[in-house]
């Protein structure tokens, strides 16, 4: 098995070289390790992204929401459906764990539910960014709206996504 070069993939580096990676573990027991990590991993993010969708469903039926203007309406809409989609990956790979049980399959399991969990985590990081938004220009005004927009925009992609990547490339962050 080749070492993959893309970041989606990086899970498979090392297991056909057990040299390289480090670990006295079969392939099988590598993807095994992998699985359960994910899960973990999963298990973290899984409760506040269902948390946080669950709220944002709620809002419409509040008195206030109808005081929101058109822009914020549709912000709104557009953070519900990212809060959803990504609701939807990060649940996903237990779905697909369960179409896969006993059928060793664990492989493409693996590799499924790490790119459902990369896609959902960005889509928390854009739905994070437009809550705040609505927050922050509903209770302060559009200038601060745009302000924590930035704001968090730029740290949801310096934390979750440039940080990682510079690891992931081996240089320091």
């Amino acid at each position: 098995m080749l070492c993959a070069v893309g970041a989606l993939d990086h899970w498979r580096c090392g297991y056909s070289k057990r040299v390289r990676s480090g670990r006295n573990e079969t392939p099988t027991e590598g993807l095994d390790r992998n699985w359960n990590t994910l899960m973990q991993e999963l298990r973290v993010v899984q409760t506040g992204v269902q948390l946080l969708t669950g709220f944002l469903l709620t809002l419409p039926f509040q008195n206030r929401f109808g005081i929101l203007s058109e822009p914020l309406r549709v912000l709104y809409l557009v953070v519900v459906a990212t809060s959803i989609g990504a609701t939807i990956c990060l649940v996903a790979p237990v779905a697909a764990h369960r179409m896969v049980f006993r059928r060793h399959r664990i492989e493409s399991a693996v590799t499924a539910a790490h790119r459902y969990a990369i896609v959902g985590l960005g889509l928390l990081g854009i739905a994070l960014t437009g809550v705040a938004v609505l927050i922050f220009d509903t209770v302060a005004g559009t200038g601060a709206g745009i302000v924590a927009g930035i704001v968090f925009g730029s740290l949801f992609a310096g934390i979750w996504v440039l940080h990682p990547w510079h690891q992931h490339r081996g240089t320091s962050a």
